[in-house]
């Protein structure tokens, strides 16, 4: 996973931030203004800056310039919605562009697709006995090739960027097999069920009570 530096200076939403991509397996550094987001960089290391644009001392759009490696994407938080802000902070260099209010699993997507065009995320993760390679397409069980139809391997894809967190079957419909998915939520079920079954996962995603599913990793 990556390293994540969080820089907001409102507390609750730093700290939502924080602890839902901490869930989802990325180490998270924590900013509250432009200067101490700026020592941050200088130090190294980061793979990607949530950004607020409002920021006490130096904003948002002076700290995308300011920073050391103008090759570490950057995503922008902002309560700003007009179309010309959108375009100033992307003509800045940003990689996306993130409203507030917003959905953690929005931001979770978006950071696992911008680290994806940067090639800063994983490409295999391990749990137990299985190993599934996410680049090739490949899933493992004690060194065997497991063979799963390309939906099992979305949904598969789908609890892996999201572990850790519940996930509604209704949600897990849009993530894995698109919106304009008209099946019933019976499907998810059997298709977990496959999953379980033949990555050795049944301990390890879980049953959400009258919600869904969680697949369950150390942190």
């Amino acid at each position: 996973m990556a390293v994540i530096l969080i820089v907001e200076d409102e507390p609750p939403i730093n700290e939502l931030l924080y602890r839902n991509l901490s869930l989802v397996g990325h180490t998270c550094l924590r900013a509250y203004d432009g200067a101490q987001a700026l020592r941050h960089l200088e130090s190294g290391g980061v793979d990607l800056i949530l950004l607020d644009i409002m920021l006490p001392g130096i904003s948002g759009t002076e700290l995308i310039k300011l920073r050391p490696d103008p090759d570490v994407p950057v995503i922008f938080l902002t309560a700003r919605v007009n179309l010309a802000d959108r375009v100033e902070g992307l003509t800045l260099g940003a990689d996306d562009y993130i409203v507030k209010p917003f959905e953690t699993l929005e931001v979770v997507a978006r950071v696992a697709a911008v680290l994806r065009r940067a090639r800063r995320q994983e490409t295999v993760f391990t749990l137990d006995d299985a190993r599934v390679e996410l680049a090739s397409r490949e899933a493992y069980w004690k060194g065997e090739p497991v063979e799963l139809t390309p939906q099992e391997f979305a949904l598969l894809e789908t609890l892996i960027r999201n572990r850790n967190l519940a996930l509604s079957r209704e949600k897990l419909l849009e993530l894995a097999w698109g919106y304009d998915y008209a099946g019933d939520t019976r499907t998810v079920d059997v298709h977990i069920q496959k999953l379980r079954r033949k990555l050795g996962l049944t301990d390890r995603i879980k049953t959400v009570y009258k919600l869904g599913y969680r697949l369950e990793t150390p942190r």
